[in-house]
């Protein structure tokens, strides 16, 4: 097969399926015109009038406005847009404030956590960095007087605020307080619920974090791309913070920026700045709440009993299979979903106990909380019978069904 039918039959699988990984979402048509531009044709090494390589006005003028734009709307002094994705825009921070050697502390990946937040062995953030790592309790919340503690003991010179698996709000004034009394850096991964943060339905880290990084899709809706925000906190511990982080980025870590990238960074920025996104961010955690419920209603136990933002991860043990088993017969039902760790998980990491879902792409598509009923059940139903095909088919079929009512945007 060729490549222009490959992508043919992805949008199709797209289309008919629901999308509910809580990391995937899909972007605007504006967007997606910027990633396939002829933008792509440039290289710009270096910054914004302090390029390498001419022919770079016009670029300039574009990675300007996304920068500006990112700056307005979490209210920083300074942002780079330039990181290739979220991985590389952490590095760049700790290649910037840290030594090789110096200790860091983020959340264990079992617990939420992200690979690039210290996890040992295996990652260059545990490989190059001390890593201590803390862990949520058994009923998946962070205690943050035992996190106190552990910081106190170890006093690591960078603290990761941010999670991939984590349902409820992260407290950033604690946060900043425990960090603050060892003198740590703090730095917040809000990867996950930029968008939300945004939208006014999650608390943004800005006025008690020294750095943010984050990606730009998920939540936010834009490209596959990365920003590193540093605050007024993070200038007034180092004036030259966000000159150290634009060094680390580049020539540290890549070379020149992907421009169309940058566009459809500052398309999305935009888009987030308008008043329907804070309508959409409310809708994303509204159909989170409602999904969660008809859930443990229908028989999964979902980590800390709930969420309070866009995902959830749900234990699937109750019906008797694991993690795995659930989401690959969702898959064959259209609902797209992954296999995930639960907190403190007795399984292995290749075959976990949970799966974590959310309600950003179906949000995008329109769908509100009649449909995430629907979902809870047509999910439920799955778990019930996950190994009779005829069921996986006729849920499958319910599922074209419902995705029919709410297409995708062309």
């Amino acid at each position: 097969m060729t490549i222009p039918q490959l992508i043919a039959l992805e949008k199709k699988r797209q289309r008919e399926t629901l999308m509910m990984i809580p990391s995937e979402n899909y972007t605007y048509s504006e967007v997606r015109r910027a990633i396939g531009s002829v933008l792509m044709h440039k290289y710009s090494e270096g910054y914004a009038h302090r390029r390498y390589y001419q022919g770079n006005e016009i670029i300039d003028k574009i990675e300007d406005l996304a920068v500006e734009n990112a700056k307005k709307l979490f209210r920083v002094p300074y942002a780079n847009v330039q990181p290739y994705s979220g991985s590389p825009a952490n590095a760049a921070v700790y290649f910037a404030l840290l030594n090789s050697g110096d200790k860091i502390m983020g959340l264990k990946l079992s617990g939420g956590g992200h690979l690039t937040h210290g996890h040992p062995n295996i990652t260059f953030s545990g490989k190059y960095f001390q890593s201590v790592q803390y862990d949520v309790e058994p009923d998946g919340r962070i205690d943050y007087d035992k996190l106190e503690r552990l910081v106190k003991i170890e006093n690591p010179k960078l603290i990761v605020a941010g999670t991939t698996a984590y349902p409820r709000i992260l407290d950033w004034k604690k946060f900043a307080k425990i960090a603050d009394s060892v003198g740590a850096i703090l730095m917040a991964d809000i990867a996950h619920i930029a968008g939300l943060v945004a939208g006014g339905v999650h608390p943004s880290p800005v006025p008690y974090v020294h750095v943010a990084t984050t990606t730009t899709h998920k939540t936010l809706r834009g490209p596959r791309g990365a920003m590193i925000l540093v605050t007024k906190k993070g200038l007034k511990l180092d004036e030259k913070m966000g000159e150290k982080i634009d060094k680390a980025v580049f020539p540290g870590l890549q070379g020149g920026p992907h421009n169309n990238t940058t566009a459809g960074i500052a398309i999305a920025l935009e888009k987030a700045s308008q008043k329907s996104f804070v309508q959409y961010g409310k809708a994303i955690v509204s159909n989170a709440k409602v999904l969660a419920e008809e859930l443990i209603k229908r028989g999964f136990k979902l980590a800390t009993g709930g969420t309070d933002n866009h995902l959830m991860v749900a234990d699937a043990r109750p019906f008797g299979i694991d993690g795995k088993t659930l989401a690959i017969a969702l898959e064959k039902a259209g609902i797209i979903v992954n296999a995930n760790t639960i907190p403190h998980d007795p399984n292995p990491p290749y075959r976990p106990s949970g799966i974590r879902l959310g309600t950003p792409a179906v949000t995008t598509r329109g769908m509100k909380e009649r449909e995430m009923k629907q979902i809870a059940v047509l999910i439920s139903t799955v778990a019930e019978k996950v190994g009779d095909p005829k069921i996986i088919s006729q849920v499958n079929k319910k599922v074209k069904d419902l995705c029919k009512k709410f297409p995708v945007e062309e």
